[in-house]
């Protein structure tokens, strides 16, 4: 087949009647997911559109990072490690596409968005419930964040629900332990349901499986996932905090915190906190 004015012909087989069929929009359900962007500036600025739409997609990333995490958790609780590997593998490449995101809505300059910022209200991204039904499984757990979702009853009862479960490292261990690895008591029978802080108890097993990698390769490989996973997400914190410094500065959220100071802040936290101060520990 060639080209004729520089206009490719359709080919014999393509399906173009779907009177009957499912299209490709119907199958996404488009017409929803396209329709579902509406500006409230007035008169409607040209670049909310983009404000929405990042914030939009962000949500879709991060409805997937939750749906492989909570597989992956299933995985460990299955003792298929591999599995849960894969699923991380997965999440890894998400988190990637999250961070580079920032730079599109970074194009949006100070006096652009202070030209709608005023008709967000106290909308913000801080009540996403998704980025922290995330934190939650991955063990950053903060019960005191509940009271921000008590309007939507179903994120509410979905963190309710994720704050009183093991979390994605709480399974990695329990998985560990079943295998006959010497998991300290404190670190299975911790507290659930509030964050996840280092175990001293649990650092020698730690720096063992480092310094033995090839006796113990599955958990020396999910160590280093993990790791990944956790800096990940700190660059994608680090990400965020640059974006509100270049767009808005030092100035408050809109949810009512301080901004800038609070996403600093959240630099602090940690996940898988043993796994980062083995690093001080081998081969001392």
């Amino acid at each position: 087949m060639t080209l004729h004015s520089n206009t490719r012909a359709l080919e014999r087989d393509i399906v173009t009647d779907f009177s009957s069929r499912m299209s490709y929009g119907a199958y996404l359900d488009l017409n929803t997911l396209l329709s579902a962007q509406h500006p409230v500036s007035r008169p409607e600025h040209h670049d909310e559109l983009l404000f929405i739409v990042q914030h939009q997609t962000t949500e879709l990333w991060l409805k997937l990072v939750l749906h492989e995490t909570r597989a992956a958790r299933a995985a460990f609780d299955a003792d298929d490690i591999g599995v849960a590997l894969k699923c991380i593998a997965r999440v890894k490449h998400i988190q990637k596409t999250l961070t580079e995101q920032w730079s599109v809505l970074a194009t949006l300059t100070p006096t652009e968005y202070a030209q709608f910022r005023h008709f967000l209200g106290n909308a913000s991204g801080f009540q996403s419930h998704q980025y922290r039904a995330i934190e939650f499984i991955l063990g950053n757990k903060n019960a005191g964040m509940l009271p921000v979702f008590e309007s939507d009853p179903a994120a509410h009862d979905e963190l309710a629900t994720l704050l009183h479960e093991p979390s994605l490292y709480d399974a990695f261990w329990r998985h560990l332990s079943r295998t006959g690895l010497d998991v300290p008591r404190s670190t299975l029978d911790r507290d659930v349901t509030v964050a996840y802080v280092m175990d001293p108890n649990l650092l020698p097993l730690v720096k063992s499986i480092y310094e033995a990698p090839e006796e113990h390769w599955s958990a020396y490989e999910t160590f280093e996932e993990l790791v990944d996973l956790e800096e990940n997400f700190q660059l994608w914190r680090f990400r965020h905090l640059r974006t509100v410094l270049r767009v808005i500065g030092m100035k408050s959220g809109t949810g009512g915190s301080s901004g800038a100071g609070f996403l600093q802040r959240a630099l602090d936290l940690t996940f898988f906190p043993e796994l980062f101060a083995v690093r001080t520990e081998i081969g001392r």
